[in-house]
């Protein structure tokens, strides 16, 4: 069983309003409805999202589209703090891994998913990360046995430190989506993914 932990408790300080409701292709769709329903159709379960404390709003459509509100009482601590609120739910579940997916990566698509899960099921390294044209990017996989070195990890470098203490049991797949290594922090950002404005 794999969770996805999608990361939402973000403050958008750069973007200039909340970004996991804004509009994404279609016009009754939004990034985290998005990375839900891609979840979703990958079969990833639980499905954890991770907002910050009084996000009222965002936990009513995390939980209208049938994923798992989970809330981050200090999400300034920085996105590991939320990653470990997600690990901890999903790791109580019994999940075997997670895979980490921050909301202001909103391309990723099912595909992309299993490629992951695939590359996991197929192999003893124990991250799994998507790359494109040799970028790293999003999601990120990581297995049961990095659980506790996660939740050791230094909060001021966050997963990074884990994904880089061992190169060895780290496996990229390549996948021929530009969404994976596409963060939208901007109104630039977003007006270069979408073609339009917020």
């Amino acid at each position: 069983m794999v969770a996805a932990v999608i990361l939402a408790a973000g403050r958008s300080s750069r973007m200039g309003r909340p970004k996991p409701q804004l509009r994404h292709v279609a016009a009754d769709d939004t990034f985290v409805g998005h990375l839900i329903r891609t979840a979703q159709e990958a079969r990833l379960d639980p499905i954890l999202v991770v907002v910050a404390d009084g996000s009222t709003a965002l936990a009513a459509e995390v939980e209208r589209r049938g994923a798992k509100t989970l809330i981050n009482v200090a999400p300034d601590r920085g996105q590991l703090s939320s990653i470990l609120v997600g690990l901890d739910a999903a790791d109580a579940a019994g999940a075997s891994a997670v895979m980490i997916m921050p909301v202001d990566v909103p391309l990723l698509s099912p595909a992309v998913l299993e490629a992951v899960l695939a590359a996991a099921a197929a192999d003893d390294a124990q991250i799994v990360r998507a790359t494109h044209a040799g970028q790293h990017g999003h999601p990120v996989l990581f297995k049961r046995s990095v659980f506790d070195e996660l939740r050791a990890a230094d909060p001021s470098i966050g997963a990074r430190a884990v994904v880089r203490a061992n190169p060895a049991r780290v496996r990229d797949v390549e996948v021929n989506e530009p969404g994976v290594t596409l963060d939208i922090d901007t109104p630039e950002d977003y007006r270069r993914a979408f073609g339009r404005d917020l």
